[in-house]
């Protein structure tokens, strides 16, 4: 990554590289199933927008129904976009009456890591 690549300073609300964002979710009890659904329904229309690098779905291992969404998106613009169409807004009326808390995302953009020695 070369100098300038990335954002030193999130008040500028810009990153030069790719933004990624992280989204925690718990379903209401009785509810963890059809969340479930609604969560992996969403992934396939995500992917084939044209500016989604990649959207991994997650669930815990230690805490039972709790699932995360890691995305990768070519810029902040193309989030914005996916936060617009209509399997998103879909998705987040359906999630509003299933989880326990409101949806919040953490946008990011990478700072440091990569691939471990076990790679």
């Amino acid at each position: 990554m070369e100098k300038g690549d990335y954002c030193w300073h999130t008040s500028f609300r810009r990153c030069y590289v790719s933004v990624h964002t992280f989204v925690r979710f718990e379903p209401r009890s009785g509810k963890e199933t059809e969340f479930r659904e609604e969560l992996l329904g969403v992934v396939e229309p995500t992917r084939a927008e044209t500016g989604c690098l990649g959207i991994n779905i997650f669930e815990s291992l230690r805490e039972p129904f709790v699932f995360a969404i890691h995305s990768e998106w070519v810029d902040e613009a193309a989030f914005e976009l996916h936060a617009k169409l209509p399997h998103t807004v879909q998705f987040l009326r359906a999630a509003e009456k299933l989880l326990t808390h409101p949806v919040q995302g953490l946008r990011t953009c990478h700072i440091a890591g990569g691939a471990g020695a076990a790679a």
